[in-house]
């Protein structure tokens, strides 16, 4: 009987090479793929890369989310953020210990994973590895074939399970030789190396610190945060300040996906008689807060230029709206308010 082994594969060419490898070695292989509210990886028209390669491979597939649980640890990573508001090392340390579980559950000897020594600069510098290891439970049984004869060999290796000899010893930020594998192997279609994650983009970054400031950290807010055009409305002079946000949707489709994320008691806003945005207003806004949302949502209308618009505003239904006329506000007001 076959020996099992866990592969963290994310569907990317690094992940999808090491599950080769480890295939080749003769090993039943069970893959763990791991979605976020944060996660870019699928392809065009929605290609999920690790049920393609698992599917191509003949492996089963196991899907997990991080949901609430993982947002706490972007919230307080114990390890920190990278440049912009990625927690890798807190990030793969939930992942190990999911792998872990599965590992102890299916029987499995070793999990491993497609990272290449050096090659991201926050998770695959040489200690963050080892410090990730240990704090999953894992020391020594994390098996990285593209970089294991850099490595010190792991309790696999050591026990004869695995034929170090078949590894490799890539290292660094070229993808040049993981490119020519892909070649050798016949694996077509992968993915560019590039993202995979939003935490790391800087735009996505300072909306996400915005709204955690505010306390719209729920993954409601998180799935909001992804579409439309935002802006955090000024403190009212006299007022308590509720931190309001006015999301204003940039096409019909997030039109629409802005309608069914919002909340019943949120107010929204459409232009009357001419095609426009949809706007929705988060958190408690004051009567100031409603009119200033008005002009900046007459501005996303093809009739802009005119002195002034009628604004539908409503909550529960938009039968039972009501109107009001505004000026669409310039540009160089609603940049300050842009987040």
């Amino acid at each position: 009987m076959k020996k099992k082994a866990i592969a963290l594969l994310s569907g990317g060419l690094d992940s999808t090479l090491a599950l080769k490898i480890v295939l080749d070695l003769g090993f039943e292989v069970i893959a763990l793929n791991m979605k976020t509210p944060f996660c870019t990886c699928d392809g065009k028209g929605g290609v999920c890369y690790s049920s393609k390669f698992s599917q191509e491979f003949g492996i089963k597939l196991v899907r997990i989310f991080g949901g609430e649980d993982y947002l706490e640890i972007v919230k307080n990573p114990k390890h920190g953020y990278g440049r912009n508001l990625n927690p890798c090392i807190d990030c793969r340390i939930y992942l190990f210990k999911k792998a872990k579980e599965l590992m102890e559950k299916e029987g499995a000897v070793f999990i491993f994973t497609g990272e290449v020594l050096g090659e991201r600069p926050m998770s695959q510098r040489l200690d963050a590895m080892k410090l990730i290891e240990k704090e999953s439970g894992l020391k020594g049984k994390v098996l990285r074939p593209l970089s294991a004869k850099l490595l010190e060999p792991t309790l696999p290796e050591k026990e004869g399970i695995v034929d170090r000899s078949a590894l490799l010893n890539l290292q660094g930020r070229s993808r040049k030789r993981q490119i020519q594998l892909a070649g050798d192997y016949q694996i077509k279609d992968y993915p560019c190396p590039a993202g995979g994650c939003l935490l790391t983009e800087e735009n996505f970054a300072r909306r996400l610190k915005d709204s955690f400031n505010h306390n719209e950290d729920t993954l409601r807010h998180i799935s909001l945060l992804k579409i439309g055009r935002h802006f955090r409305l000024p403190i009212q002079d006299g007022y308590e300040s509720k931190g309001v946000k006015l999301i204003v949707g940039r096409d019909q489709e997030e039109n629409k996906l802005l309608l069914f994320l919002a909340q019943a008691e949120e107010v929204k806003f459409t232009v009357k008689e001419f095609k426009g945005a949809l706007g929705v207003l988060l958190g408690e806004p004051l009567p100031e807060d409603i009119s200033l949302s008005a002009r900046i949502s007459a501005r996303y209308c093809q009739e802009r230029s005119l002195a002034s618009l009628i604004i539908k505003t409503w909550t529960n239904s938009e039968d039972e709206h009501q109107e009001i006329e505004v000026a669409p506000l310039e540009d160089s007001q609603i940049e300050s308010y842009r987040v």
